[in-house]
Formats: C-alpha cells, structure tokens, sequence
C-alpha cells in the first residue's frame, strides 16, 4: 500500500502532509499507524519523532484506530449558539458512545472539531468527507441509521 502512495510524491519533506493524508485515508481505521511512520521516515529520510510532531499537531490526523466513518461535529461559535450541544447529545445517544470513543462494531468515531467553514448553516457536522448542516436531532438520527444500512 505505501509505495502506491510513494510513487505519486517526490521523496521530498514538502510531501510529508500529502503522503499521511493519503495513508490515514487508505487504511481501514482511519489512523497512520507505526509502521506507516517508519515507512515514511525510511521514504523521506526524515526522523520519525518529527513525523509524530506533524502528526500530533495536526488534529485531523489521529495515530490510534478509529471508526469507518469519524463524524465531526463543529463546535465554533455559530455552531455553538445554533445547537451544536443538543446535536452532541443526540449523537452520543445515538452511537451509545462519548466524544473521542468508537462504537463497539468499528463503525464511527465521534470527535469535535473547532470550524468546518459552513457557519451559514449551523450547526454542522462532516462524517469522512462529507458535510452536513442545518442539523437538528431527527436529521441525525436518520443519517446515522442510513450509513448503518448502507454499510450492512
């Protein structure tokens, strides 16, 4: 899997972000794993201990397993003031799980994030990469239960 990603990006440190980006899409956990960093280093000759600084500085990237689909829920201002407390909640509810938890079948992982740039449409929330605003409770509930059957 990774010398696929490799060959797409010069083995240069500028290509360090696009490289994880594609490894933590790829794998089926969503997270960039510790071979995955070992590889990197060894492809970019960089050391590993600055690979886990870009890592851990960047919070869209996570280097424990995480679920099929990580929602994230926007928790900025806007979002804050729209409902985005009564939207966690739901979720929680919902997924029987708390925030940075994965569901027991390895489907999703909540978390929050600080903006996802739809302020227009609060509250908002991104699950992989696809967005969805205007969110009350009932549009929660039925787009949690359509990915459980889609991915049956």
């Amino acid at each position: 899997m990774y010398q696929k990603i490799f060959d797409k990006y010069p083995p240069t440190k500028d290509n360090l972000i696009y490289i994880l980006h594609e490894i933590q899409d790829n794998h089926p956990q969503n997270y960039v794993s510790e071979e995955a960093i070992k590889e990197v280093s060894d492809y970019l000759r960089i050391p590993t201990n600055h690979i886990y600084g870009v890592l851990t500085f960047y919070t869209m990237y996570s280097t424990t397993p995480r679920g099929r689909y990580v929602i994230r829920l926007c928790e900025s201002p806007p979002c804050f003031v729209k409902g985005a407390n009564t939207i966690l909640k739901a979720l929680k509810k919902t997924l029987n799980i708390q925030t940075g938890e994965t569901t027991a079948d390895g489907l999703f992982t909540l978390e929050l994030c600080a903006c996802l740039g739809l302020c227009g449409n609060a509250p908002v929330m991104m699950i992989n990469n696809d967005f969805y605003a205007d969110l009350n409770e009932e549009k929660v509930e039925k787009i949690i239960k359509n990915i459980q059957e889609e991915s049956k």
